[in-house]
């Protein structure tokens, strides 16, 4: 299979005390992470796992901002909700609870179904484990 992507994307310092300083190589933008509270750390900032979830929604709303420029749906004012689920034994995120509130506009049938197959469609929605759940929650106008 061909690969879309070969260049270094990200570099990771390890900074001590159960932190992490992630680059993005082409912007410079840096990130911390911090390990939570429950896990030993001081969770001052992103937990990595919290970085899994926030990427599941940003990945969901990138590609439906993708549909809905092509169909010419107005998104302005969507925001959303993420909720993380932990488990343990092993440790890991068992599900992730993305909710959106779309209540700014009322959209059409066709539009919605576009906006929901959009999101559960996403690279990153598509690339975690089955195992992990994924519940998506849309709050349309009534």
């Amino acid at each position: 299979m061909p690969y879309i992507c070969l260049m270094e994307t990200i570099r990771t310092k390890y900074l001590g005390d159960l932190r992490t300083e992630a680059e993005h190589v082409k912007s410079s933008v840096k990130i911390i992470t911090d390990a939570p509270v429950d896990n030993q750390g001081k969770g001052e900032a992103f937990s990595p796992t919290d970085l899994l979830a926030a990427s599941l929604g940003s990945c969901m709303t990138t590609i439906m901002g993708i549909a809905a420029r092509t169909h010419s749906i107005d998104m302005s004012g969507i925001d959303m909700k993420i909720t993380k689920v932990m488990a343990a034994n092993p440790r890991r995120v068992s599900e992730v609870i993305v909710e959106f509130d779309m209540k700014d506009h009322l959209y059409t049938d066709k539009e919605k179904s576009i906006l929901q197959q959009a999101a559960k469609t996403c690279p990153v929605a598509l690339s975690l484990h089955p195992d992990l759940i994924q519940t998506v929650i849309f709050n349309f106008k009534s």
